[in-house]
């Protein structure tokens, strides 16, 4: 499993989540990666404020930013600069961590429903190209189609015709 390092400018604590101001970015980013960390992805935070010398000591970190005024935050994956300038969103965390979702699920799905509603059949119609999107990019889809009752159970799930 790779090893992700992420180098903040200088804040007031660890994750910047503190103080009368918190930026939303930051909340969601220390989220992901406390989610990345359960996928077992090996993560290691360093603040400019807290911790300078991991910034030196990086030969990597160092010549970044030498190079960019805006160069942290910083991901270094495996040791190698993979973002720098802002904090990625968790889908690209888990690409770069190498994470790939078992299986997507789309619920309430009308594809598969029977109607002769004009607007349920326009919705219908509107939902195939999203489905096939999933499609091309999933490794295992299931469609749950739309019920007035909440599906359970692995019978209510299926499989879209390609």
């Amino acid at each position: 499993m790779s090893k992700i390092q992420v180098f903040d400018p200088a804040m007031c604590c660890p994750t910047g989540v503190c103080g009368p101001e918190v930026d939303p970015a930051l909340v969601r980013f220390a989220a992901d990666l406390e989610w990345l960390k359960t996928q077992g992805v090996e993560v290691e935070r360093f603040n400019l404020a807290q911790q300078p010398a991991a910034f030196v000591s990086n030969a990597e970190v160092a010549a970044a930013m030498r190079a960019r005024d805006d160069a942290l935050p910083l991901l270094l994956v495996d040791g190698k600069v993979v973002a720098q300038g802002s904090y990625p969103a968790r889908e690209v965390l888990a690409e770069l961590a190498g994470i790939s979702p078992f299986a997507w699920i789309v619920n309430q799905s009308l594809t598969q429903v029977t109607t002769r509603d004009p607007v349920l059949r326009a919705r219908r119609a509107a939902e195939r190209p999203y489905l096939e999107e999933v499609a091309a990019i999933a490794r295992r889809l299931a469609v749950v189609a739309w019920e007035p009752a909440t599906p359970r159970g692995a019978e209510h799930l299926s499989v879209p015709e390609r």
